[in-house]
């Protein structure tokens, strides 16, 4: 479970802990596509990350080709790696296909380690 939120304190005490967009990407960042060596937040597959006042989160992501053999289960574990971040109240993952994917939107990093130069 990811801990890097942070916590806020009223004159009432402790309030609920807010997830931090770095703790939500180092969680997606624990996800792989089962084909390439590489987690889908490197491979670019992450769009948007909105973090709603009540800790709600919604991610926007894609997938490498729209039958990509994945297409039910990342998302699906995508949304259990944001859930383990504290504080999280909810999460809403949303596959979309605009604008597509194409591998210039890996980071250098995923390129490297693909041999993709």
């Amino acid at each position: 479970m990811n801990d890097a939120s942070h916590t806020a304190w009223t004159p009432d005490g402790e309030t609920q802990a807010k997830p931090t967009e770095d703790a939500i990407i180092a969680a997606i960042a624990e996800v792989y596509d089962p084909e390439i060596p590489v987690n889908i937040y490197e491979l670019g597959l992450i769009y948007a990350i909105e973090i709603a006042d009540d800790n709600a989160v919604k991610v926007e992501m894609t997938l490498t080709a729209p039958a990509c053999p994945s297409a039910q289960e990342l998302p699906q574990q995508v949304h259990n790696a944001v859930m383990s971040v504290s504080g999280v109240t909810s999460c809403d993952v949303e596959t979309v296909w605009d604008p597509p994917w194409d591998p210039s939107r890996m980071t250098e990093e995923a390129r490297l380690q693909l041999n993709m130069f």
